[in-house]
Formats: structure tokens, sequence, C-alpha cells
């Protein structure tokens, strides 16, 4: 038995309705394919990464989550185990990114143990892909008292089983995001692995609303948001609310769905402003390039900038440029004081210098904003 789909109520509704109108009005605004969809992809893509990790206590900075998605190196801050846990998650959610083009795709034991494996390969201590054949426990403050105690390791092959029917045709009238919620409790619920139980959740979350023809895994995914701590707390919670201690599957999980589905608005507020804001930037920088008298294609570079900082080789790919042709451009908006050189090596980056980072904070300001719950009921 696994937890059931609860029945909507009016204001999930209205709040998945709102939600629809912002995807869709992204989805419009991002079909005239922009210059700047690549980078901003990247930029969500690695804020996810980041996001998934920190909730298990694996952090990277900012520069470094970007620096693993453009496959360029990371800082000697990041240890080794800490490098090759987002680097396997990384690639598991790559996967994820690619699997809606899939026609011969499947969901399956195997799928989920695949993705399992990627996420926690570096561990083969933890049976990568295997399901654990031990009682689990999730600890607490008090070693005594665990937070969440999964199902006997016996049930664990059969649940999965049903939850594998269930991914392939249960509950397929529902909205996308309410089978990703419940996709997501109850992996994490039957804890079927012994470790990495949360971050494979996250991305079979993000793998269903994908695959159920949401947007890319880029602007669909919560781990952002969830990776912010006051918000794990809240994640943990809305765990806890609904399972109890143990897995019990007889529970309603409404209160969880409520949770998901006010995190995917919230995230959605944070794209949209994102979305704002990089289009008011690049406008911006075009203009502060041209009268440089620097080429267009310059712009793509004071933008990755803006963004946290800027590689030669990725500004190289971005715009198809020579090594050369990508060496004199950034040299000559370092020269204009536009950018700044940091580090050294395979570490250079570049960061905003002068006018350039004046454009950058103005356009943030510009769309700051906190976010609304959108369960509040306004006045």
């Amino acid at each position: 038995m696994l937890y059931a789909m609860p029945e909507l109520e009016a204001e999930d509704h209205r709040v998945l309705n709102e939600l629809g109108s912002m995807r869709a009005e992204l989805r419009a605004q991002l079909r005239s394919k922009p210059r700047w969809e690549g980078q901003l992809r990247r930029s969500l893509f690695a804020a996810a990464i980041q996001g998934s990790n920190t909730i298990e206590n694996i952090t990277i900075s900012s520069a470094d989550a970007r620096a693993l998605v453009e496959h360029a190196p990371m800082s000697a801050e990041a240890g080794e185990e800490t490098q090759q846990a987002v680097i396997g998650y990384r690639d598991a959610m790559t996967y994820v990114q690619q699997a809606p083009l899939m026609e011969f795709f499947e969901y399956s034991e195997t799928l989920l143990s695949a993705l399992h494996f990627m996420i926690t390969k570096y561990q083969s201590a933890k049976w990568p892909g295997r399901y654990r054949a031990d009682g689990i426990y999730v600890s607490s403050g008090d070693p005594l008292e665990p937070a969440y105690t999964g199902p006997d390791p016996d049930h664990v092959p059969g649940l999965m089983r049903e939850l594998v029917d269930w991914l392939r045709d249960g509950d397929l009238d529902a909205p996308a995001y309410a089978r990703a919620a419940m996709a997501h409790l109850n992996v994490v619920s039957i804890h079927p692995w012994r470790d990495g139980n949360g971050r494979t959740a996250r991305a079979l979350h993000t793998l269903v609303l994908t695959r159920d023809g949401e947007l890319a895994p880029e602007f669909s995914s919560i781990e952002e948001w969830l990776g912010e701590q006051t918000n794990t707390v809240r994640y943990y919670e809305a765990l806890r609310a609904v399972q109890q201690g143990a897995f019990h599957p007889e529970r309603d999980a409404h209160s969880w769905l409520k949770f998901v589905f006010a995190a995917h608005h919230r995230q959605a507020q944070r794209v949209k402003r994102r979305y704002d804001w990089t289009v008011r930037l690049w406008e911006e920088l075009a203009r502060l390039a041209e009268e440089h008298g620097f080429p267009e294609r310059t712009v793509a570079a004071l933008y990755g900038a803006a963004v946290g900082e800027v590689r030669r080789t990725t500004y190289q790919q971005d715009e198809g440029l020579s090594r050369d042709q990508a060496i004199r451009d950034i040299q000559a908006l370092s020269r204009a004081g536009l950018l700044a050189p940091r580090g050294n090596a395979t570490t250079r980056v570049y960061v905003l210098d002068g006018a350039a980072t004046e454009i950058a904070r103005a356009a943030a300001a510009s769309v700051r904003s906190p976010g609304r719950d959108p369960y509040a009921i306004s006045g």
C-alpha cells in the first residue's frame, strides 16, 4: 500500500491555475529562443543541484555549482567526496533533462535504480542502485528516538513494484504537480536505499513533471527553494506531518500536497523575477557594450559575469568563438574596466567591474521582491 492521492480542494486548484499561468507565460517568452536562455538555464540548473545537496548537508558554493554545470574545475574548498556527490547528482539530473525526448522511455525499477546509482556511486558501501537489506531510520536530535523509521526491508521490493505500476498508470488524470509530489513522498517514505533517498526522490519529482509535459527541468525544479535553510526546515516538517515517525500510508497526504504546490508557486515567482532581471540586464549591458564600441557578442560575457562569474572557455563555447577571439574580447572588456580577473590558471574567472556592476545592481533592485504565499488570504 502506498500513500494515496488526496482529493484536491478549491484552493489547491486556484494555486495550480496561478502556477499554470506563470508557466505558460514563461513558455511563451522563451519561444523566441533569446540569446541568454542557455545561460539562464545553466544558472537555474546549478542552483537546483546546490539546493538539493545542501538539504543533505553536502554544501558547495554558488561558484562551484556553476563550475560543475559548466564542467569546469571546482575550487579546492569542495573536498573530493563532496565533488563526487554533486557530480553524481548533476549526472542524474542531466538524465532527467533528456528524459522528455526519449520515445522509448518507461518507468521501471531499473530506471529508479539507475538514478540512485548515479547519485550515490561514489559510496560503494551504500549499495548504489541496490535496495537495502536492513532496517533503516532517519536520525533526530535524540539518538534514542529516530525522526523516521522506514518499513521492513522485506516489504521494500513489493512497495517499489507498486510505485512503478502507479507511475505508469496511476492517477493519470491528476495534475502533474500532484503526481510528482506523491512520487516524491512515497520514495522518501519507503526509503528503499541505504542512502540517497531524498536526492533520488527529488530527482524523480522533477522527472515526473518533465515527462508529464511541464517546462524543462531547469524551470520546473523546486530544489533551489527547498535548499534554503528555513525552507529545508519546512520541508522536513511537511514530511513529518504526514509520516508521523513511520511508514503510515493510510494517512492523509493533503498537507504535503499543499506544501509542494506552494513551493512550486514560490519558485515560479522567483524564476519570473530572474527572467525580468535577465531581460532588463541584457538590454542595459547591450547599450553599455555599444557605447564602448564592443561587438554584440560581448554582452554574453558581461551577462555571465553578472550571474556570478564568466570563464573564457564558457564564453568561447557559448558564442562559437576561437580561443584567440575569446581571449581578445575578455581582455578588451577588462581594459575597459567592465570585467576584473579572479584566480589563476585553470580557475581563472572574471567578475563584473565598474559601470557594469552598477547596471547589474540597478537591474536587481528593479525586480527585487519577497514573494508571496499563494495560500494566504488577501485582504
